[in-house]
């Protein structure tokens, strides 16, 4: 059984996708990029502070199920450029603690509305 989830406290769908989809115990959150869910602008700053919006934002989708970062078992992390991976990582580190989740970290071209880092997670009950 499907169950979209969604919240008002992480930006809206910018495309037709949903914020999540649970399945069972599981939980498939899309890709959050740093857009502020009240103003739908991307943060200003560079990568740590982009990479805190979509952490928090990752939080707010998680808690729309009943979750936390704790509950996340596999990320996704999408850069627009790996030399500011250390920045990210910093911010990252303070989210998540040990067990930490499984991890891919990729360079893109180009992330949507200009965004330098957008997060992807998979998260069990």
């Amino acid at each position: 059984m499907r169950k979209v989830i969604a919240t008002s406290e992480a930006p809206a769908a910018v495309g037709p996708y949903s914020q999540a989809i649970a399945a069972g115990n599981t939980l498939y959150c899309a890709g959050q990029i740093p857009l502020d869910p009240v103003s739908n602008e991307i943060v200003s700053g560079g990568v740590a502070e982009q990479a805190k919006r979509v952490l928090e934002n990752v939080g707010a989708v998680l808690k729309a199920n009943g979750m936390d970062h704790g509950n996340v078992v596999k990320a996704t992390v999408f850069m627009t450029d790996l030399a500011a991976f250390s920045e990210m990582n910093a911010v990252y580190g303070e989210f998540f603690h040990p067990p930490f989740p499984a991890r891919s970290t990729v360079q893109v071209v180009a992330l949507p509305r200009g965004a330098q880092v957008e997060i992807e997670v998979v998260a069990v009950s």
